[in-house]
């Protein structure tokens, strides 16, 4: 597919803005681990090929294995991750889908029981974040790798 638009370029401080974002979650004190799973699960229901390329290769580089990389679609079959993460995948989940079923109470008191209230602040700045990327990538066909 051919690149639409090079937002980058275009509006450069929009992307200025949304690196503003990007800073704060980086810098949040959330794992850097946690944060890229949470970027690949969020890009996996959106369906993002650039972001997937990006953030698994991310992922890899800070210290996530394979395995836990190529089954996170499947998170709740398998026993590779810890109740936080499990907790943030789910959270990750109704927020990025929040048109659906907007986010239910009972998610929302599973995350608090992993999460304080800055943490959740922070890991949904993350989801935030990311789902703006994907909506970016998407809609410009960035070009994977680009």
């Amino acid at each position: 597919m051919k690149t639409r638009v090079d937002y980058q370029r275009a509006a450069p401080n929009a992307l200025g803005a949304i690196m503003g974002l990007e800073r704060y979650v980086r810098d949040s004190g959330l794992e850097q681990q946690l944060i890229e799973l949470v970027k690949i699960r969020a890009s996996q229901i959106n369906g993002c090929a650039y972001c997937l390329d990006m953030h698994t290769r991310d992922a890899r580089a800070a210290g996530e294995t394979e395995q836990r990389i190529f089954v996170l679609s499947a998170w709740r079959e398998v026993p590779f991750y810890t109740p936080r993460e499990r907790a943030a995948f789910e959270w990750t989940e109704v927020v990025t889908n929040i048109g659906l079923s907007g986010v239910p109470d009972d998610v929302y008191q599973r995350t608090c029981e992993h999460f304080t209230d800055t943490e959740l602040v922070d890991l949904t700045m993350a989801v935030v974040t990311i789902n703006a990327w994907n909506r970016l990538a998407i809609s410009f066909r960035t070009e994977i790798g680009s």
